[in-house]
């Protein structure tokens, strides 16, 4: 929760900025009120505290409003070190002192004072939580002390001490984590998780510090210190000022392990973490870099650049002023400091991606530039990887990485660069099959085509229907490259979008590959489907035998209606007509039937269409149909 900056310039738009992949949105949350002196972040219930002498007002920023009007509630005057609601937001603790914490009930407004029992004991902090044994934790320099909060009485009753020697502490309600430092440097660290599931003690540890001078002890101190959650993981980063590196330790229930470092830039730094995106803050240097661990890697997803501030403007702060007036919101006391510098001297970052700007009373979230981000890296696996672990904003993900395939294709890049890139965007849909919310459908129901949305769907729409008129030219490319996907999709077993078939057909028969194409459809490497049957037949205009595998397969699928239809238009009326009333198919109007016939001027063809449907569909003799085609039998005859 720590983390300061020094300012710097903003360049200033309101769309997407080419030049930035972080960037933080206008407005921000104002949270100062008149006569306030303090503000304070309480994790535990994600409020923003803001204090007057008599009163404290809370903003909830769970879900990020900047319009949001707070709430508040008495308090009595005197000193406030810390200021936190009990998880049930029954309760309000605030530490006076280094010796006194003071409780009030705000149901029946009891209050009551809880002091150290000796004076050589101080109290560094104290956080709520959810554990099981206990409802609040102090933590002192003689160690842990873990309270349970009687509602019936006036006072805390003990539970557990952990007696230790402690300089400082770090803790975060996201991992229920607190670390305590101790020893000469502080780099000495013991650690315990309290959580629903109860209390785990950590084994005790030593992070890596490096010498300055031979004889020099650099100390660390609770500002070089971050406590991180990441994909579910939790880690620690400790920054060496003096190695200038920035080293990541990951904790299991038994262990904690150093991962590896990531270099620094600044002797000033913060991080915060968007969407599982670690996001380091070279403060003096004035840019971002951005990590994505979620393999271990500890290469930057993309080169470092500047935070960006999106949607500023005279008439989008004229608005502002307006909204925050009406929702009853005071303004910043120095409202242009904000908009023109960043990394300011009073900047505190929150766990996970909000920032605070103490001295103007303005809160600010941020926020990934997805587009930017993949607009600044050339490593186009690595970025379609990315894209695919992105969930806050999944669909832009989904459509950037549509985009860039089908770019890398126009582009005419390697196959094997395509294919990859294939390989990527198929397998991660098949596991967000296997993982969501599709695990409760049947496996046929999950690769059905007819279910939205599809993955085969999502590549032919956006990427082989753009671009199959822009490569008419490059039949042998946009081939390979279509048998890449259909092989990716056999491999994860996803059922292939009809048209994609379809697609390959078209593209072969443009080409005149005639006898590639008749291999594909013998071999089933082009599936059967109306679609690809309707295609060979409008391919197979110059070539009959084309056209016969489409007839074929429309048969093959029992397409009975489509496949009269076809041999009607074919001229074919008499072989049509048998084969209807071999498959009963009586959806084909009679008078298709009799035109054809008619159109051949053989009087006998006519009158034999013409007897088959007196004979088996009961009232045509008195239908306009019979009337106006035995005229035209006798016409012919004469």
């Amino acid at each position: 929760m720590t983390g300061d900056a020094s300012s710097s310039a903003l360049s200033y738009s309101s769309g997407s900025n080419a030049l930035s992949h972080v960037y933080i949105q206008y407005p921000p949350l104002r949270c100062h009120v008149p006569g306030s002196r303090k503000l304070f972040y309480d994790d535990g219930n994600k409020l923003i505290l803001s204090l007057t002498p008599n009163q404290v007002f809370s903003w909830k920023i769970a879900t990020y409003n900047p319009y949001a009007a707070p709430s508040f509630d008495p308090i009595s005057e005197g000193s406030v070190l810390s200021i936190r609601y009990s998880l049930d937001l029954k309760h309000l603790a605030i530490q006076r002192s280094s010796h006194e914490i003071q409780f009030w009930n705000k149901e029946t407004g009891d209050t009551f004072s809880q002091k150290c029992r000796s004076e050589s004991e101080s109290i560094l902090g104290f956080f709520w939580t959810d554990c099981p044994t206990c409802d609040i934790v102090f933590v002192k320099t003689s160690g842990l002390e873990l309270y349970t909060y009687g509602t019936e009485s006036r006072n805390l009753q003990l539970v557990q001490t952990k007696k230790l020697s402690i300089s400082w502490y770090i803790y975060t309600h996201e991992s229920r984590l607190v670390l305590l430092a101790s020893g000469i440097q502080c780099k000495s660290f013991t650690g315990f998780q309290l959580s629903s599931a109860g209390m785990i003690s950590l084994p005790k540890f030593e992070m890596a510090m490096a010498k300055s001078e031979a004889n020099s002890k650099p100390i660390l101190a609770a500002e070089d210190l971050h406590i991180i959650t990441v994909y579910g993981r939790i880690y620690c980063l400790q920054f060496d000022r003096v190695a200038m590196l920035l080293n990541s330790y990951r904790f299991y229930r038994d262990a904690v392990v150093q991962q590896g470092s990531l270099p620094v830039y600044s002797d000033r730094i913060s991080v915060s973490v968007v969407d599982n995106v670690l996001l380091v803050h070279q403060v003096e240097a004035r840019v971002v870099i951005i990590y994505d661990i979620y393999a271990d890697s500890q290469a930057p997803i993309s080169a470092p650049l500047p935070l960006f501030l999106r949607g500023y403007s005279k008439a989008n702060v004229a608005f502002s002023q307006t909204a925050s007036r009406t929702s009853g919101a005071s303004e910043s006391k120095n409202l242009s400091y904000t908009e023109e510098t960043t990394y300011g001297d009073q900047w505190k970052f929150l766990v996970p991606d909000l920032v605070l700007d103490v001295s103007n009373g303005s809160l600010w979230k941020i926020s990934l530039d997805l587009e930017g981000i993949s607009a600044s890296s050339s490593e186009v696996q690595l970025i379609l990887e990315f894209l695919q672990r992105r969930k806050l904003e999944a669909e832009k993900a989904k459509q950037l990485s549509l985009a860039i395939v089908r770019t890398i294709i126009l582009e005419r890049k390697p196959i094997p660069m395509v294919a990859r890139a294939v390989d990527v965007l198929l397998a991660a849909y098949s596991q967000a099959i296997k993982t969501c919310s599709y695990n409760k459908r049947s496996r046929t129901e999950e690769i059905s085509s007819s279910n939205a949305p599809n993955a085969a769907v999502d590549f032919y729409s956006h990427v082989f229907s753009p671009i199959k008129e822009e490569m008419t030219g490059d039949g042998s490319y946009l081939t390979a490259i279509t048998i890449e996907f259909l092989q990716s999709c056999s491999l994860e077993k996803l059922k292939v979008y009809p048209n994609t078939y379809a697609l390959l057909v078209q593209i072969l028969a443009r080409d005149e590959r005639y006898a590639e194409l008749g291999l594909f459809i013998m071999n089933k490497i082009i599936e059967p489907s109306k679609e690809v049957a309707l295609q060979l037949l409008d391919s197979g205009r110059q070539n009959q035998q084309i056209r016969k595998l489409g007839l074929d397969i429309l048969r093959q699928l029992s397409l009975h209606h489509d496949y009269v239809l076809l041999l009607v238009q074919d001229g074919y009326y008499l072989q049509a007509l048998r084969y209807a009333r071999k498959n009963k198919v009586n959806t084909v109007r009679p008078s298709l039937f009799l035109e054809a016939a008619y159109i051949s001027k053989d009087p006998q063809h006519l009158a034999a269409v013409l007897r088959f449907f007196s004979d088996f569909i009961p009232g045509f003799k008195s239908s306009a149909d019979h009337n106006t085609y035995h005229r035209f039998v006798a016409e012919l005859n004469s």
